[in-house]
């Protein structure tokens, strides 16, 4: 989307990484790879995937998302976490809350058509929560 190349062009404007391409196998995340301007922290497959971010910001950040299953619906759940580092953290946080609504907003919603394409076939419903954390 537009709205994540613009954040990578402005991360490498104030020298960060800015977005990465060209993962060993697009089909296969490993822990360490990078995904755009995250890393991938930790996976536990068909349950969580944790993101780590390495863009420039003012404090640290995180993005998980996770699977469950209860009976015959599967949810998936999305946390942005964020742990500002100081006054400008704040800051970063309140100023750009609205716009991070939207985006994570948008790939949650994103996530959860795409998997309730994939249950449809088999009759089960799913559902999607966004939770959001300031520290982690």
């Amino acid at each position: 989307p537009l709205a994540w190349r613009v954040r990578g062009a402005l991360d490498r404007l104030v020298g960060g990484v800015g977005l990465r391409r060209g993962r060993r196998d697009p089909r296969r995340l490993r822990v360490g790879e990078t995904v755009d301007f995250w890393r991938v922290e930790e996976i536990e497959p068909g349950r969580l995937l944790r993101l780590r971010a390495e863009m420039r910001l003012p404090g640290l950040a995180w993005l998980e998302l996770g699977v469950r299953r209860d009976g015959s619906r599967t949810f998936v759940t999305q946390r942005a976490l964020f742990h500002p580092r100081g006054l400008a953290g704040h800051a970063y946080w309140w100023a750009f809350k609205p716009f991070h609504d939207r985006v994570f907003g948008g790939m949650c919603r994103g996530i959860g058509r795409a998997a309730e394409q994939d249950r449809a076939a088999s009759g089960a419903r799913s559902g999607v929560r966004r939770e959001r954390q300031r520290t982690p």
